[in-house]
């Protein structure tokens, strides 16, 4: 089964399960579960119901699809993302932001944990993403392309909406919640950088690393959705040498600043077209 073929047959399965076609499209990773708690839901899809869908393995993610209604919008929230780390090919990893696409999707909105190497960065600290550079050694568009799903090279000079970044701004401003726009870096995982490669991110112009996004942003691009994204940052890359860092850390700073996140983001979902 083709590609293009597996996303209808997924989309169908859903549509029988749904009476709301969702515009706007939520991956829930750190910082964004909060929303979960303000969602009107609908309908929620365990993963294992959904055909050609994979199970999501780490630790703090769920696994389901969540329909309801936010700031007035209908929505889907994918609850629990895949990673590049977890053995999943690109395809897979990507392949829910495709069934969004099929779905009636226009919009996605996308949060990660980050670590910083901009040395005004604090932990808990909240950072737009308004660039990125792609260093994963797999491309989620590489191989035949089909023009069903996109062109073959697809443009990437705005890969963040520009409209959706200076409204989350303002929104930021008017709540009082201190707020960074900056480039988000893409690697593999799932080891933590070492001293050495934070130097180097910030050297080539990073902000924040972190193991996703990357590549479901460029798929939402091919398929020409919108596309926001937040990072919560959860270590101070540039920092003391005896300073280490683990998950469960990680899971802790990213759920202490998820409820700003989450204001944000259901506001600027409101004030949506």
């Amino acid at each position: 089964m083709s590609l293009f073929d597996k996303i209808q047959h997924t989309a169908q399965h859903i549509r029988h399960k749904i009476e709301h076609q969702p515009s706007v499209g939520i991956i829930l990773g750190s910082g964004l579960n909060g929303l979960l708690d303000i969602v009107q839901k609908e309908v929620e899809i365990d993963y294992h119901e959904i055909p050609n869908f994979p199970v999501s393995t780490v630790q703090g993610h769920a696994g389901k699809l969540v329909f309801g209604k936010l700031g007035g919008k209908n929505v889907v929230l994918m609850a629990g993302r895949f990673h590049y780390y977890e053995g999943y090919d690109m395809e897979t990893v990507t392949f829910p932001v495709r069934v969004m696409k099929a779905l009636g999707v226009e919009t996605l909105i996308v949060s990660n944990a980050a670590g910083a190497m901009n040395t005004s960065y604090q932990v808990g600290d909240l950072v737009i993403i308004k660039d990125h550079i792609n260093l994963f050694p797999e491309h989620p568009l590489r191989g035949r392309n089909d023009e069903r799903l996109g062109v073959r090279f697809q443009d990437m000079s705005e890969p963040y909406n520009r409209l959706l970044i200076e409204t989350a701004q303002k929104i930021a401003k008017e709540k009082g919640l201190k707020i960074h726009t900056g480039v988000y870096v893409g690697l593999q995982g799932p080891t933590f950088e070492t001293h050495a490669e934070y130097r180097w991110l910030q050297v080539i112009g990073g902000d924040v690393v972190g193991m996703s996004t990357v590549p479901e942003v460029i798929v939402a691009r091919h398929s020409g959705l919108n596309v926001f994204a937040a990072s919560v940052v959860t270590d101070i890359g540039i920092r003391e040498d005896l300073n280490t860092i683990s998950h469960e850390e990680v899971l802790e700073a990213a759920n202490a600043a998820a409820p700003k996140l989450a204001g944000l983001v259901a506001e600027l979902i409101h004030q949506m077209p």
